[in-house]
């Protein structure tokens, strides 16, 4: 009897470590998305690495320092990964469809984070909504919101 009960509570130890690794897994693989948007024109700039922590600590709801260490680390798993295959089989097994078009939003916000949209940045958006499964209407529409939220004020 007892025997059972130290194997439930290490179980339930268990779901609640795997349950944080989920979500590290989950802030990497968007962190790490999101540095590839920001190479994608071959100009990384620093307005999109402030862009990107911005996102972080109010997507995942962090604090400046967390989410400096997240993009950090993002950076090294986008520099040792071979494509971006692992990030978004991750993404698309845990996200749901509206927390997807969320993470194609933020990529808009940091492909205009410069205030300009390269051509390459343009194609990799569309390509990792095709990955997530996100309709190219919604796409389109979060582009333009995206572009609406960046513009200057008149």
């Amino acid at each position: 009897m007892i025997k059972k009960l130290k194997q439930l509570l290490l179980g339930m130890a268990d779901d609640a470590t795997s349950g944080l690794d989920r979500q590290n897994t989950l802030e990497l693989a968007v962190a790490a998305l999101m540095v590839e948007m920001a190479r994608t024109d071959f100009n990384e700039e620093q307005s999109e690495n402030e862009e990107i922590k911005r996102l972080l600590k109010a997507h995942f709801e962090l604090t400046e320092q967390e989410s400096a260490r997240l993009l950090g680390r993002a950076q090294t798993a986008a520099d040792e990964a071979v494509s971006l295959h692992e990030f978004m089989c991750t993404l698309r097994s845990v996200l749901d469809s509206n927390e997807k078009q969320k993470v194609i939003l933020m990529l808009w916000k940091i492909a205009l984070a410069d205030n300009r949209l390269d051509k390459y940045e343009d194609h990799l958006v569309g390509k990792m909504a095709q990955l997530l499964y996100v309709p190219r209407v919604d796409v389109l529409r979060l582009k333009h919101q995206s572009q609406m939220e960046n513009a200057p004020p008149l």
